[in-house]
């Protein structure tokens, strides 16, 4: 016969389910991401028939929902305390997928596969393009694992690989039909070898993750997140293309300003003499 558990066993067995809940539930999330990723996947592949861009917005779309549920596992493990290195891994092998392989099939069936069935040389241009996205990405997940602890957790090195992923997809969200002339399709060629060389440079970019703690600083950040959502609200369909073409805009032009001499932002500390500069292991 089953033992009877007494009220204090029960709480105890309880507090424990509890605790080993808080460890799968960042998990769960990452996976989530997946699923959005590989829906993408999905999607891409049935653009077919009379109405493709039907599928290539939604496999866009999937592509931004991965990006949310990617920013919220992160932060679900720091507020729980229940961050891992499982967790950091999975979340690199997860970031690979939806925003490396995701994308790049996304970019080619989107503005490759239809037009290099009249002409080869596209289709070759669009698979390198397609190909060497994903592995700029996949490089750039792999420095960013051997650089914790070592560079400034306000600056990412390189685009980081889910801004390199919503570049593609802010395309399709604004443009969901497929290029219809192989000029756009070479643009679009061009656009991948770009965000892929962005990814693997050394190049700053701003990490909007961690707020300074300046209450003025905070107030204005706060004041630009509502101007933001106001944009996004009266240009839904652009907005992504205008937000990340600013995004690199900057990223470029404070490295420029910092090669210059201009220090109204100081530039990235690196590890000297053995000191340790804080990075957040969710940062990818």
């Amino acid at each position: 016969m089953r033992k009877r558990l007494t009220p204090e066993e029960r709480r105890d067995r309880r507090r424990r389910v509890v605790r080993r809940s808080k460890f799968a539930l960042p998990s769960m999330v990452t996976l989530i991401s997946v699923l959005c990723g590989f829906s993408s996947v999905v999607m891409s592949l049935n653009a077919a028939g009379d109405n493709p861009q039907w599928h290539f917005f939604r496999a866009a779309m999937l592509l931004v929902l991965a990006g949310v549920f990617d920013g919220l596992d992160g932060r679900i493990a720091r507020a729980t305390n229940t961050a891992t290195e499982f967790g950091v891994q999975l979340d690199s092998l997860a970031d690979v997928l939806s925003f490396g392989m995701a994308p790049a099939i996304l970019a080619y069936r989107y503005g490759f596969f239809q037009l290099g069935m009249e002409d080869p040389q596209l289709r070759a241009v669009g698979w390198a393009a397609s190909f060497f996205f994903i592995a700029c990405g996949a490089l750039r997940l792999a420095r960013f694992n051997v650089q914790v602890g070592e560079v400034d957790s306000r600056f990412f090195v390189g685009m980081p690989i889910p801004a390199g992923a919503a570049c593609v997809a802010s395309v399709i969200l604004a443009w969901p039909k497929p290029p219809s002339s192989p000029v756009m399709a070479y643009i679009m060629a061009f656009g991948l070898f770009a965000v892929g060389l962005l990814m693997v440079s050394t190049v700053r970019f701003p990490n909007f993750k961690k707020l300074p703690p300046q209450p003025s600083v905070r107030r204005w950040i706060t004041i630009g997140i509502v101007a933001i959502l106001c944009l996004l609200i009266v240009f839904p369909k652009h907005f992504f293309v205008g937000f990340f073409a600013v995004y690199i805009l900057m990223g470029l032009s404070l490295n420029l300003a910092w090669l210059l001499g201009w220090r109204g932002v100081l530039p990235p500390k690196e590890k000297q003499h053995g000191e340790i500069i804080e990075v957040d292991e969710a940062q990818l």
